[in-house]
């Protein structure tokens, strides 16, 4: 299954996504054609059972899939999409064939079965026809809401991608699109640990990209009567980025692979530091071996590493998960660190007053 799903996918976005429609979408323009293309392909779909028409694929068949969007700059949130309708049918909600989007950073409230708050850098929010959150409280519970309800505040990140905050005011509630309680083993940081999973894979496709288009650039570009790639300084630096994005690629893949019935925190959490740090080597030494073109607006590799400055940052900084990391690893004392490393759990605390 995995292969067919890859195979599928790359054929589609190699033939759809073009530097001219990313530069299209950077303007504010939402690819609709782009979107039917991936809904009728079932991908929307494709983390859910049969029954419900996805594929039942599980996050390490789709590994892939999402590395292969970061790989694409792919200007639509089909790694949230895919998250959200897998979270919608394991709360035993309505799955839907649309493009999605999830809200890790909510303040909502949820008072006689309508929802009031706010949404905080919602990735293509005011664009997509459901936004999945959740509601903290003794009982957490994942809704599903209408951003045509919501008072939009648009944003972009530094890609030019939306991340737009959503606003739901108490004197005129809404009433969610679905809703549910958070069944276990999910827990209340749920959307935290799926977006940052998505991004170190997206970050891990982007690397590749940015690698490819390096080495091709360092073969063909000719100075001093030879390829630029036949110098040390050039070699050293192809060699550094390659091991960084096998890294990131590693540690993306291990967290899927961990997170079958529910996020993996330890998993993830070093996923999205190596990714992180990842991220900002690659994309500083890419524009090294290119140069000057590199940066213009025409060249592919911006397209990528402006992703990738992006990235980084969302759902988690490096700063965040190393210190999550730090604390979870105090916590427990030296005696249960090698533990932790072979069975591949760790309990990360939500914030450093937790772990004080």
């Amino acid at each position: 299954m995995r292969d067919i799903l890859e195979s599928t996918l790359e054929r589609l976005l190699t033939d759809l996504v073009t530097p001219a429609l990313l530069r299209e979408c950077e303007t504010g323009a939402w690819p609709a054609s782009l979107a039917a293309a991936l809904e009728d392909s079932g991908f929307a779909l494709a983390a859910v059972s049969e029954d419900q028409g996805g594929a039942a694929a599980g996050w390490e068949d789709l590994h892939g899939v999402v590395r292969l969007a970061g790989r694409h700059a792919l200007p639509l949130p089909l790694p949230e999409t895919m998250l959200a309708n897998h979270l919608l049918e394991r709360c035993g909600l309505p799955v839907r064939n649309a493009m999605l989007s999830i809200a890790a950073q909510a303040d909502l409230r949820l008072r006689d079965g309508r929802v009031s708050g706010r949404l905080v850098d919602v990735p293509w929010g005011a664009q997509v026809q459901g936004v999945l959150a959740i509601v903290q409280g003794a009982e957490p519970a994942l809704v599903l809401l209408d951003p045509r309800r919501a008072r939009i505040q648009t944003k972009k990140n530094v890609a030019g991608e939306p991340r737009d905050d959503l606003v739901f005011d108490e004197s005129d509630a809404v009433a969610p699109l679905a809703a549910a309680p958070l069944p276990h083993p999910l827990g209340a940081d749920l959307l935290w640990l799926g977006g940052a999973m998505l991004r170190s894979a997206q970050t891990a496709g982007a690397l590749e990209a940015a690698l490819a288009l390096s080495v091709q650039y360092a073969t063909q570009r000719v100075q001093f009567g030879k390829p630029i790639a036949a110098f040390q300084a050039i070699q050293h630096q192809l060699a550094v980025m390659a091991e960084h994005m096998g890294c990131v690629r590693v540690a993306a893949e291990a967290a899927f692979a961990e997170s079958g019935q529910a996020p993996s925190p330890l998993a993830i959490a070093c996923a999205k530091v190596v990714a992180a740090e990842g991220a900002g080597a690659v994309a500083a030494m890419a524009h090294t071996v290119h140069g000057a073109i590199g940066f213009t607006h025409e060249h592919a590799l911006q397209h990528l590493t402006r992703r990738l400055w992006s990235w980084r940052s969302e759902f988690g900084n490096l700063g965040h998960w190393s210190t999550r990391l730090g604390a979870a690893i105090c916590v427990g004392g030296a005696s249960a660190l090698w533990p932790a490393v072979t069975s591949g759990r760790l309990s990360l605390p939500a914030t450093l007053q937790e772990a004080a």
